[in-house]
């Protein structure tokens, strides 16, 4: 699909707020509600968008700490170790990536003590490297 300027700052503005009314997001895109409504189906229907979403505050709901796990199936085990990933509710992301370590996850946790249950089932059939998260200075950007 061909993007226009108009295109990508909506994309922009409803990436940063889905909720934003048709009417915010037409003034500040400077086009009519009915115009920038249409647009947005369009996008939608051409998959650029593909759902609308909410930001959780993981903080809020009594997650105050999350990890980045690297996992290393052991030989043999690559379908198994991805149901264990996709089991564990603790997992709020996972990308299957090129290199040393096969899946790359992100976890939310309540408090450090909850890393050893979560990851200790996954030691008989992959290798596993953990980092804590301190902060998140950029998360979400979109490339438009």
């Amino acid at each position: 699909m061909k993007m226009d300027e108009k295109d990508r700052l909506i994309v922009k503005l409803l990436s940063e707020d889905a909720r934003m009314p048709v009417s915010d997001l037409a003034k500040r895109v400077g086009l009519s509600g009915p115009s920038t409504g249409e647009r947005i189906r369009r996008l939608e229907n051409n998959g650029v968008i593909s759902r609308f979403t909410v930001e959780l505050d993981l903080k809020v709901l009594g997650f105050p700490l999350q990890a980045i796990v690297r996992i290393k199936p052991r030989p043999g085990n690559m379908h198994i170790v991805e149901d264990m990933i996709l089991n564990e509710p603790g997992f709020l992301d996972c990308d299957k990536v090129t290199g040393d370590d096969c899946f790359v996850v992100r976890l939310a946790l309540r408090s450090i003590a909850d890393l050893d249950p979560i990851l200790l089932p996954f030691h008989d059939r992959a290798e596993t490297n953990t980092a804590i998260i301190k902060s998140s200075p950029l998360r979400g950007r979109v490339p438009v």
